[in-house]
């Protein structure tokens, strides 16, 4: 008789999740749609959200697999809280999911590649990230503070406004 521990059991769920992550990441690839990434957000060990790089195929440079999934699980949960879900990718997030993620509250992500192999294949995110530490990067934007009253009034207003739903 073959004893399966709940860790074993719990590994064999991850590898469940990576694994469509990677079938998904696989699908885009072959369509041309986007590089090598999928993604899935799990709920309630279930698969909610799936996602594949599409910035090829849209010509939008969000449409990153962690993002799509990550929308497509709020619509699935009708919520934009996913703090009890996982997310799964082949790869490990760019900033851009990183930050996308955090705005979620998912407190949890698995991947596949780290940062080194996703470099390697040619997306380097090391640019991004210097720039937004303000360190110096090939990475140039300007970045102009204009203080004017109306975006001072607009935020007034949201800071009194009555039946605001924080986010």
């Amino acid at each position: 008789m073959n004893i399966v521990t709940f860790m074993d059991y719990e590994r064999k769920q991850m590898n469940k999740f990576l694994k469509e992550a990677y079938r998904l990441g696989q699908i885009g690839m072959r369509k041309n749609a986007g590089g090598p990434f999928g993604a899935v957000i799990v709920y309630k060990n279930k698969i909610i959200g799936r996602g594949y790089n599409r910035v090829l195929e849209t010509n939008d440079p969000t449409k990153h697999a962690e993002m799509m999934a990550i929308s497509d699980a709020a619509k699935h949960l009708k919520r934009f809280d996913l703090s009890d879900c996982e997310l799964y990718a082949t790869g490990e997030p760019c900033p851009m999911c990183l930050a996308a993620i955090a705005w979620a509250r998912i407190p949890t992500v698995y991947f596949g590649n780290d940062y080194k192999a996703t470099s390697e294949i040619g997306f380097d995110d090391k640019p991004i990230y210097q720039f937004m530490m303000k360190k110096p990067s090939k990475i140039k934007v300007k970045m102009i503070h204009i203080n004017s009253r109306e975006s001072a009034e607009l935020y007034k207003e949201w800071a009194n406004k009555t039946d605001k739903r924080m986010y």
